[in-house]
């Protein structure tokens, strides 16, 4: 039978139409966007298009968007490129985040503190959500920068980003948010939001891998991270992925036009798959707010089970899930994400993460489900 991939958090299969426009650029319309001659100025208008295209996604000017090489350089851009650029001479600077992040932001953090920068990591309640009063006790008059990452990648966990906007603006200090979760599962507009940096990556909205980009708002300008030539207006340097930037564009157009009817559908089998595994599994534990979730993510921990174990066993029986962050999955510690929230140690190592997107049925969810349980069970030397 058919696979049931049930891991789009982790990545996402390249879009069809985004696969018929990236072609060419592999081929015929192969040049480089800098050269003058007729091939590079074709190269240069897609890229153009591209910029346009994400912009106007995003709800912000073409000049405001920077292309890199994915969510990760775009987190280390914001973050170490800022405050390389703000930092006073003799003052230590200060930077507020959330225990939660995802790696891409946490490690650029503890770099930074090899170089001297201090950083206090929020924590969250047993849903997952930073407090905002903590949030406005921890800015101090070295704060340069909060970064706070719009939606969980493991639990979901949508932020109030809003809020943490207005509390960090009202003592001076811009926020950057890593959007590479969010974007493309629920609305997202950097003018209402009122972010000043906001990350995100094409592979998670059926682009390629290797490439994404930072909204950089009006008056915010960081230090490059990549050195070279004066691409991107020479914050970062390489020749453009033209490829991957045209595919990225064409993405992100898709991603806004199908956002709300791919909401309704991706929540719709999420809380089925949720609602029959929670049934008929003892001992299933849902992680993360109950509401102010993405719509299509699902962290459940089985008491009792050890979770690499069980992705492998779903594994040999067609379905593809997540231990957590792909790119953390091999690792033996327990997840960073859930030991913030207070998951109790019995349900700490056992969660799953079960991801819906856009090729998912129900009668895909209701196999998915049935599968699940009876595996559970059959770990546990029970009868499902």
């Amino acid at each position: 039978m058919k696979r049931i991939y049930l891991d789009y958090n982790a990545t996402t299969p390249v879009n069809a139409e985004v696969m018929d426009e990236i072609l060419p650029f592999f081929s015929k319309d192969f040049g480089n966007p800098s050269s003058l001659h007729m091939h590079g100025q074709k190269a240069r208008i897609a890229l153009d298009t591209a910029r346009e295209r994400v912009a106007r996604a995003l709800g912000c000017s073409n000049y405001e968007i920077v292309f890199t090489s994915g969510g990760t350089e775009s987190n280390n851009l914001a973050i170490a490129g800022y405050l390389a650029k703000s930092a006073v001479k003799g003052r230590t600077p200060h930077v507020v985040t959330n225990a939660t992040e995802h790696n891409a932001v946490l490690n650029v953090c503890q770099l930074l503190v090899k170089r001297g920068v201090e950083v206090t990591y929020l924590p969250v309640d047993g849903g997952g959500i930073v407090n905002i009063d903590e949030l406005k006790s921890s800015i101090r008059e070295n704060t340069l920068l909060v970064s706070i990452m719009s939606a969980n990648n493991e639990t979901g966990v949508i932020q109030p980003l809003g809020d943490i906007v207005r509390i960090s603006h009202e003592q001076g200090v811009p926020v950057h948010s890593d959007a590479i979760q969010a974007f493309g599962k629920i609305p997202l507009s950097v003018k209402d939001l009122g972010v000043d940096m906001l990350s995100i990556s094409a592979h998670k909205i059926y682009a390629p891998k290797g490439v994404g980009a930072l909204y950089l708002r009006r008056g915010i300008s960081v230090e490059p991270v990549v050195c070279g030539g004066s691409q991107e207006k020479g914050m970062r340097g390489g020749t453009e992925n033209i490829p991957g930037i045209v595919g990225l564009g064409k993405a992100c157009e898709m991603a806004v036009k199908n956002v709300q009817g791919n909401f309704i559908k991706d929540r719709m089998l999420r809380d089925k798959l949720q609602s029959s595994l929670v049934k008929n599994i003892r001992g299933a534990r849902v992680n993360g707010d109950p509401d102010k979730r993405l719509p299509n993510t699902l962290s459940i921990s089985f008491s009792g089970i050890e979770a690499d174990a069980l992705a492998v066993r779903l594994d040999m029986e067609g379905i593809s899930v997540s231990t957590g962050a792909a790119c953390s999955s091999g690792a033996s510690q327990s997840s960073h994400v859930l030991k913030a929230m207070g998951v109790p140690a019995e349900f700490l190592n056992s969660a799953v993460r079960l991801s819906i997107g856009c090729e998912n049925t129900s009668q895909e969810i209701d196999r998915a489900s049935e599968i699940i349980s009876r595996t559970v069970c059959e770990m546990r030397g029970e009868s499902s």
